[in-house]
Order: C-alpha cells, then sequence, then structure tokens
C-alpha cells in the first residue's frame, strides 16, 4: 500500500515552523505496511490545495493532510479534500453538539468560526480529538481515502496511534503486514568507500540497504518488508551480518545509539577515564560526553583553553612550542593533550587546536585546519584534518573526529 503526505499551512513553506509531523508518520507508516513515495506541502489557497490533493490521490492508496483543520479563514484543509473528492460539505450537527458541549465545560466563549470545524466531507466521518478542539476526518471515495490530522503535535500524534494507525492496519488487509527498518552508524570512513565495500548488497530488493551520508559519518538504512516483525527482523539480521563483516569496527552503533554514547559504553567497559582539553571546539567535546547519562563515571573535567596563556599556565603547553610552531599546530595538539591527562590525572587525554573560521585563516594555515590529539598510557597520537563548511560544522566535525580517535583507542 502506498500513503503519501501533504502538509498544509504557509508558515511551513516560509520556514517559520520545521515540519516534524511528516517525519513521525513517515516513520510510523512502515510498521502497518505503507510506503511513502512523496510528501507535499501546500500553502493556505484553496485551488493550490485541491490540486495538490488530486495530485496525491493519482499515485497513493491514502493520502494524509497535515494541519488546516482550525477555526480560522486560512484553515482549508475541509474544503480542500471536499473538492478534490467532488464531495459537498455539510454541517454535522453532532460534531456541533460536541464543539458546543466543549466551550461550555471550559467556560470559554464560542464565536460562530469554531462551527467551521462541525463541517466535513459528506464521505468522510470524523475522528475523536480529545486534546484539542479540531476533530480528524477519514474521507473514503473508491479505492482512495484521505485522513485528516490537526496539525499540533499534541493532538495530532494521539489521534495518529489511537485511530489512523488501527485504520490503516485494517485497510492494508493481504498486503505485507510490516516495514521494518534498522540503521546501522558508520564513523570513521567515507560513504564512498562504504557504499564500495558493500554495492552488491545495495542491489537487493528486499531487504533493501541505502546508505546515508550524516556530518562526520554513514548511516545505512537497512529495511525489510514481511508479513511479521519477527520475519522482517530475522531478513535484516542476515544482511546485517553481512554488512559488518565488510565494514567491521567502523560500525559503532544502531538506531539512536551516538558516537559520544557508543564511546561511553567503551570507557565504563574498561573502567577507563578521560579528559578533554578543548580550543576550537570551545567544549563541544565535554557537552556530547556529558549528554550521556552516567557519564561521570568516565568523565573527569576538562579545560576550554583558548587563549595561549591558558594553554600554558593550565596545561603546560610550552611557550617555546606556541612561539615556534603557533597554537594550531601538531605540537601544540599533543601537548594540550598530554598535558590535560596528567592535569586531571585521567587514563585518556584529548586536545583539540585549529581554526573554525570564518575569520583567521591564512595560506599556510587555511580555515578549517585542526589538529586532534589522543593521550593514552601508550602513547600520543595526532592527527591533522582539513575540514570544510561553516564554522559550526568545523567544530562539530572536528568533536566527531576526536571521538573516533578515542574510539580507535579504546578498542
Amino acid at each position: 500500500m502506498i500513503a503519501e503526505i501533504v502538509s498544509v499551512g504557509t508558515e511551513l513553506l516560509m520556514g517559520q515552523i520545521v515540519d516534524s509531523n511528516s517525519a513521525y508518520i513517515s516513520a510510523r507508516l512502515p510498521e502497518v505496511g505503507y510506503r511513502v513515495y512523496f510528501r507535499q506541502t501546500v500553502g493556505d489557497n484553496l485551488e493550490r490545495l485541491t490540486q495538490t490533493l488530486k495530485l496525491a490521490l493519482s499515485r497513493a492508496d491514502v493520502v494524509i493532510t497535515i494541519g488546516g483543520l482550525g477555526p480560522t479563514m486560512d484553515d482549508l484543509t475541509r474544503e480542500g479534500i471536499a473538492s478534490a473528492l467532488d464531495e459537498p460539505l455539510i454541517l454535522d450537527h453532532d460534531l456541533q453538539a460536541e464543539l458546543q458541549e466543549k466551550f461550555r465545560q471550559r467556560g470559554y466563549p464560542m464565536v460562530e468560526s469554531i462551527l467551521r470545524q462541525a463541517y466535513r466531507p459528506a464521505c468522510a466521518r470524523p475522528l475523536p480529538n480529545p486534546n484539542g478542539t479540531a476533530p480528524g476526518l477519514i474521507a473514503e471515495k473508491g479505492d482512495k481515502a484521505v485522513i485528516a490530522l490537526p496539525g499540533p503535535p499534541a493532538e495530532l500524534i494521539p489521534m495518529f496511534n489511537d485511530h489512523v494507525l488501527p485504520y490503516l492496519r485494517e485497510r492494508a488487509g493481504g498486503e505485507p503486514g510490516v516495514i521494518v527498518s534498522r540503521i546501522l552508524r558508520v564513523c570513521g570512513m567515507g560513504e564512498s568507500l562504504v557504499e564500495d565495500r558493500i554495492k552488491d548488497l545495495m542491489q537487493g530488493a528486499n531487504p533493501t540497504v541505502a546508505p546515508y551520508a550524516k556530518t562526520g559519518e554513514v548511516h545505512l538504512r537497512v529495511t525489510a518488508s514481511a508479513p511479521s516483525t519477527e520475519q522482517a527482523q530475522a531478513m535484516i539480521a542476515d544482511i546485517e551480518r553481512q554488512i559488518r563483516e565488510r565494514l567491521g569496527n567502523a560500525i559503532y552503533g544502531v538506531d539512536d545509539q551516538t558516537l559520544e554514547g557508543a564511546v561511553m559504553e567503551l570507557l565504563w567497559a574498561r573502567g577507563a577515564t578521560v579528559a578533554v582539553a578543548e580550543s576550537c571546539t570551545g567544549g563541544l567535546i565535554g557537552h556530547r560526553l556529558t549528554e550521556v547519562p552516567g557519564s561521570s563515571k568516565a568523565l573527569i573535567g576538562g579545560v576550554v583553553a583558548y587563549s595561549n596563556e591558558v594553554k600554558m599556565r593550565l596545561l603546560n603547553v610550552p611557550e617555546e612550542t606556541l612561539r615556534e610552531y603557533g597554537a594550531v599546530s601538531e605540537p601544540t595538539a599533543r601537548a594540550m593533550a598530554e598535558g590535560i591527562r596528567q592535569l586531571m590525572g585521567a587514563d585518556f587525554g584529548i586536545g583539540t587546536t585549529g581554526i573554525a573560521g570564518p575569520t583567521g585563516g591564512t595560506p599556510e594555515k587555511p580555515v578549517g585546519l585542526v589538529y586532534i590529539a589522543v593521550a593514552s598510557p601508550s602513547g600520543t597520537r595526532v592527527r591533522e584534518h582539513r575540514f570544510l563548511g561553516r564554522r559550526s560544522e568545523i567544530k562539530w566535525r572536528a568533536s566527531q573526529a576526536a571521538l573516533v580517535m578515542l574510539r580507535e583507542e579504546l578498542l
């Protein structure tokens, strides 16, 4: 079965609101056997909304709309659905009575525009909304269905889970019962190399394997369609085994696992501790590590050593090192990692120094040049990086590379 999502609202087109609702629905639909091939966003214009819905109905079994069910003049989803399905818009007297009772119980004034929410296409039935005033709708005509959901997530999510998912599961009938996905997270290996090692596995139809480049890492989505969750998971497990044989330790986690979480688990397993000395990353590595619950068992502390004075006074970076090589250099990164390890009494020390931009670069030391060092009981390793992107992206890539290096030491 094919579903298409249509998000309604000019504020979405203008970028004033991020459409998290459609992402949530897209993630849940495979559970009941529905694939999403298209998602559309349309503003508060009846003609364009009608055209958008007609296009969606021409290529999907079920169309799910988000938003535009409120009481104001720019809430046009009911009218758009009625127009796209060539159905009259009628007043539902039961809905009218429910709305009046809701407002009476709450003691709110009931203006006439509220009753716009009591109208529905003649072929539609309402969905209850205990968390708001706008009821949802399920409109069926022929072999097509349009489901209208309110925009606020606090209203949409319960309505979708309680009423829409059961409806869709029943409607799917003899189609495959579930579509299950698993994300394999890869670090320290670029997208092209990952694809080269598994390109034959990416040719399969079921399960499918698709790579996604993220900032500083690669995600592999393995998706299987099967009559049951157990069967789909077994199909995924076979492909995952083959991928792991080819990528090895580059796979650091699955699904929602984060790199900092994976690093913390390795530190805990070894009973090891870490401390961080950050210049260009400005505390970002420490922040990421402290996002992991229980991080205090392994993270001792850190220093944001932005100035040369702090590098010398707290981390014992030799003045002659800074004078001869500069703050952004391999010897300085090495001295920072070793200095923080000694200062904090940690098993591992991380040092970062670089030029995050957008200014401060030179032909010899351009923006994006970052040195990262990891000091450990077995010695100190330093890597030079030349990152691209904006200041925030360079900082994030540097923090990612530092965690990758620490993970390699722990492994």
